[in-house]
């Protein structure tokens, strides 16, 4: 296989990667250390392996945060079940009916927000907590996703150049 495309298809992935921190439905890291896998054993065998163990134990760590850091952010602030499952609602069909590019954001947080007051209708502040907690938690794994993506995309560049 020639090694241009090898190398286009290497940064293809992980340019989409990069925009996967930031939509839920591309699976960021994945596509990114996929990418790296790809350069390393496609074109360049002195891309250092321990950089491949490095960030496949990030990308492992990055999948059990992405669920773990949102739900106890939420749980922190008063969250309850019922803002976890109208948080993955909402997620769902923000995707599917916001026609804007951070459509499942807002319905993540209007599915946080209603699942809360189906629990207690008279609590609107501990609704909007638990809204607080879901954003807090999306921007802590969002921005680790992204910083990590980010190494591996500079790490194959650098390597690259």
């Amino acid at each position: 296989m020639d090694s241009t495309f090898v190398i286009f298809v290497s940064f293809v992935l992980l340019m989409v990667g990069m925009l996967g921190t930031f939509l839920p439905v591309l699976p960021g890291l994945l596509l990114s250390f996929c990418g790296i896998l790809i350069y390393k054993y496609g074109v360049a065998p002195g891309f250092p392996t321990y950089y491949i163990w490095i960030f496949g134990a990030l990308t492992v760590v990055s999948m059990v945060l992405n669920y773990a850091i949102p739900a106890k952010t939420t749980q922190k602030y008063g969250g309850t079940r019922y803002g976890s499952i109208g948080s993955f609602i909402g997620t769902i069909l923000g995707m599917l009916f916001i026609p804007i590019p951070l459509g499942f954001l807002i319905g993540m947080f209007a599915g946080v927000f209603l699942g809360e007051l189906i629990h207690d209708r008279n609590d609107s502040k501990k609704a909007w907590r638990s809204t607080k907690g879901a954003l807090i938690g999306f921007f802590y794994s969002t921005t680790f996703n992204f910083i990590v993506g980010l190494a591996m995309l500079l790490s194959v560049i650098i390597h690259y150049i």
